[in-house]
């Protein structure tokens, strides 16, 4: 039984033994893997990684730039239209996938290179590079024997909403019609949200509700057309359970922890200076709360590996066996163009070549001169990057790429690496700035399998040939590395990180967690209570890694996701017919692409502006509305009214 294509109804669930219809058939080879494709994506890939690298130093997060660049690359292809150079939807595909790896290479480096420059030791160019490519060409290398499984079989059960949402721009800009209105109505109204909250800022971002007779009880929603729309595509379910994870941190967890320390006198590690009654729930969250999240993220992340363990043993049985009939019959294997990867060979030379170059050049781990710690570093990244890609990828399927919990991902790597190190005494400040090398390509690893995941999921969807995708990723990577770790030496040297303009929250965090380790002084208490966690969705058939993903983030991330999931419950349960039903799911799915679309391409204009002009546009600023709760009622209405409109333009007649 086969399912209709992406031009049909692309989010109707497969069941096992079907097949799905891509937008271009197998049968068809259009223009894919070209000079211009591959061009606009290097440009693309360069300026947003650069932006993507000053708005992750100034607020410890990154965006995914998939979306952005395929909007940027449709606009560019229909200039091309005017003067006679047409173009194809799979080599606009292409540029999208070659530009969107600058944004992992930029959230590994930001997340754990600065705290190099905190302990005295800052790198050079050299080593920042080198460390950037082998992270990223090992995340993209080790997504190759997994992407039959987790792209093709898990169709219908990962929906990856960048990957989908970007399918949905190109396949709209291709057939024209009614049909893309929908995505550019959503791309206009997610971009003038964000307009709105983030570039001129009269109304806030986020909204906040203290409870009563709960001591540091909070509940709060950000304002965000984006998160919204993801919740949509995802559903109920995982919106659900995310939601529920977001809760169960700031409506228990930080009220517990303040009641606890209520009585305390003296600051509670890792907090060295305010003591808990002192602390707001931010700051609970953050000192606290985030070490719980993150060894619930490590153990979900374990039982979801273990799980996936035959999923990866089959991948690399077919691989294997495509490589032997090679070999036997002296020929190529017949494979359909769009189930075509690169070949097993290619990624077991590649990770030996990474792990030879780890371990040889001196540059790569810094001051570290004996060989004995860069075995022993090489293998940790090795061993961790391959985990923790199979690990983000499944994650990036349910969530997506904005909410990967990239540095929870990263600590745990750290943990593990600190450990081994601590057992061999290694707990020198070279230690400690090996250990944080070996967390930078692990994160990048992490991070870029996340966004790779997307651009296949698309490529999937849209009918691309796997192995031109897969190598038009490794040329994104090569081609951008040099330029983001300048963008962020040169921010560090104008700014200094940890400063009020560049704080570096992210990197901040891992150097205390190498610190705690080699110091010996962690909050495993706090980790522990994580993985209990972890362990007990499980037991009561929770899904266990959306959970911790909600342990994780913040509630506010949570909730806009949880309303996207309940409106479109609402929309398929009040349908007359599965018809109508169907028609709505893929109005909200449209619409819900172009919101992260629209977003997101705003997110990187703010990014682009800060660095140009070293700081964030000033805007109006909220201050106009009078009182704080005020601003929040008037930015809730806004939102409210945004809800309403998109209700409306989904129901339809």
């Amino acid at each position: 039984m086969r399912k209709n294509g992406l031009s049909q109804k692309a989010y109707v669930p497969i069941e096992e033994g079907d097949e799905y219809d891509p937008f271009v058939p197998a049968e068809e080879s259009p223009a894919e893997f070209t000079f211009k494709a591959v061009g606009l994506g290097i440009v693309f890939g360069i300026i947003f990684g650069a932006a993507n690298a000053y708005l992750g130093l100034r607020a410890g997060l990154t965006i995914s730039t998939s979306i952005p660049v395929a909007v940027m690359t449709v606009a560019v292809f229909r200039a091309l239209r005017t003067v006679g150079v047409r173009g194809t939807i799979l080599e606009t595909n292409i540029s999208q996938t070659t530009g969107s790896a600058s944004s992992s290479l930029a959230s590994g480096v930001i997340f754990t290179l600065p705290a190099l420059f905190m302990w005295g030791m800052p790198p050079e160019l050299l080593q920042m590079t080198l460390l950037a490519m082998c992270g990223g060409l090992l995340g993209i290398l080790f997504m190759i024997p997994l992407r039959r499984f987790l792209i093709e079989r898990e169709h219908g059960k990962l929906p990856y909403p960048e990957g989908t949402a970007c399918a949905e721009v190109l396949v709209a800009n291709e057939i024209g019609g009614g049909r893309a209105r929908f995505v550019f109505y959503g791309l206009a109204g997610g971009a003038f949200f964000k307009f709105l909250t983030s570039w001129i800022r009269v109304i806030p971002g986020d909204v906040h509700l203290k409870i009563p007779f709960l001591k540091k009880g909070e509940v709060g929603m950000d304002l965000s057309a984006a998160l919204f729309g993801v919740g949509y595509i995802l559903g109920p379910r995982i919106a659900a359970v995310m939601v529920g994870g977001g809760l169960l941190s700031w409506l228990i967890i930080i009220p517990a922890i303040a009641y606890w320390g209520d009585a305390r006198t003296e600051p509670f590690f890792p907090e060295t200076v305010n003591i808990i009654r002192d602390m707001s729930a931010s700051q609970i969250w953050s000192r606290y709360v985030r070490y719980i999240g993150a060894g619930a993220v490590a153990t979900a992340g374990i039982i979801t590996l273990i799980r996936s363990i035959p999923v990866m043993v089959s991948s690399f049985r077919i691989g294997s066996a495509e490589i032997g009939a090679r070999v036997r019959n002296g020929a190529p294997v017949e494979v359909q163009r769009t189930g075509n990867d690169l070949p097993l060979r290619v990624v077991g030379i590649g990770v030996l070549a990474i792990a030879a170059v780890l371990v040889l050049v001196p540059q790569v781990f810094g001051a570290v001169g004996e060989t004995a710690v860069r075995v022993a570093a090489a293998l940790c990244v090795v061993v961790f990057a391959f985990f923790f890609v199979t690990v983000a990828s499944r994650i990036v399927g349910l969530v997506g790429v904005t909410s990967n919990p990239t540095s929870g991902m990263t600590i745990a790597a750290l943990l593990g690496t600190a450990s081994i190190f601590l057992a061999f005494g290694w707990t020198d400040t070279l230690g400690k700035a090996a250990a944080l090398t070996v967390g930078c390509v692990v994160a990048i690893a992490a991070s870029i399998s996340g966004d790779t995941s997307q651009d296949l999921k698309t490529g999937y969807l849209l009918g691309a040939t796997p192995r031109r995708q897969q190598t038009a990723e490794l040329i994104g990577v090569i081609t951008s590395a040099t330029f983001v770790c300048l963008t962020v030496l040169a921010l560090g040297k104008g700014f200094g990180f940890g400063s009020t303009e560049l704080p570096a929250p992210q990197a901040t965090l891992m150097r205390l967690v190498i610190d705690g380790v080699l110091d010996q002084n962690l909050p495993w208490a706090l980790v522990a209570i994580g993985a209990g966690i972890a362990l007990v969705c499980e037991m009561a058939r929770i899904p266990s890694l959306p959970f911790a993903v909600g342990v994780y983030l913040p509630v506010s991330t949570m909730t806009p996701i949880f309303v996207g999931g309940l409106i479109r419950l609402w929309m398929e349960r009040n349908s007359k017919d599965e018809t109508q039903a169907a028609d709505r799911r893929e109005r909200g799915v449209l619409l819900g692409s172009g919101f992260v679309g629209g977003e997101g391409l705003l997110g990187v204009g703010i990014a682009l502006v800060a660095v140009a002009k070293s700081r964030r546009p000033d805007g109006i600023g909220t201050e106009w509305l009078g009182h704080e709760i005020t601003a929040m009622l008037i930015g809730a209405a806004a939102f409210a009214v945004f809800i309403a409109w998109f209700f409306r333009s989904v129901r339809g007649r």
